[in-house]
């Protein structure tokens, strides 16, 4: 996943869509722009730290439907509309599909600007969650079934001893084990290892031993 700033600009009208292009690219913006929602649509890339500019009435598909085309795809990229047309109906259902702004033309140059990295900052935000997410499920897929056995147990609140007696082995094998999956999963101290369980679901933090 890049992590560097993509901004989609989809709008048919070509001399406002090289304005806004223009003005993107001046403050360091990647964009890549296009006339179409289809063509958009066809060309889109997800996992990308990125919002979409999108320009509510086009040809053959407009701004709300491609809205509801992302949906369909699952991809949750920030949608800010821009639109010469901003009636009320209109605006009512772009915020209800899950669009972040609404901005109309002509625009005000540093509102918009303001917009877009506020939804880039958004998903930034969304996407440290998701890769952190993703390193955690790879981390856990590396554990075997017997420290798997250990880890649960011991992150609700079990002692060695106590985890000993329910998988009938040693206490030192238990300890190693623990050795092994707080390594495994980068974690210095058993609270660490809780608030990892916890973040993958592997336990309800309302469900834990009190100790």
């Amino acid at each position: 996943m890049s992590n560097s700033p993509v901004v989609f600009v989809v709008d048919d009208d070509e001399a406002m869509l090289e304005s806004t292009v223009w003005l993107l690219e001046s403050v360091g913006l990647e964009v890549r722009p296009f006339t179409g929602g289809q063509a958009f649509l066809d060309a889109l890339e997800p996992h990308l730290n990125a919002c979409i500019l999108l320009d509510v009435r086009m040809p053959v598909m407009g701004g709300l439907n491609v809205q509801e085309k992302l949906h369909e795809l699952g991809i949750t990229y920030p949608v800010i509309f821009v639109s010469g047309h901003a009636d009320v109906p209109i605006v009512v259902r772009a915020f209800k599909a899950g669009a972040v702004d609404f901005i109309e033309k002509p625009y005000n140059e540093q509102l918009l600007l303001d917009s877009v990295q506020q939804a880039l900052s958004q998903q930034q935000k969304h996407h440290g969650v998701e890769a952190n997410q993703e390193d955690l499920a790879q981390q856990l897929e590396q554990l075997t079934p017997r420290e798997y056995d250990v880890l649960l147990p011991l992150v609700k609140g079990y002692t060695s001893k106590e985890i000993a007696e329910q998988l009938n082995i040693s206490v030192k094998t238990v300890d190693l084990y623990r050795s092994r999956v707080m390594k495994r999963l980068h974690a210095e101290r058993l609270p660490d290892l809780v608030g990892l369980a916890i973040a993958a679901d592997l336990v309800d933090p309302l469900d834990l031993r009190k100790t």
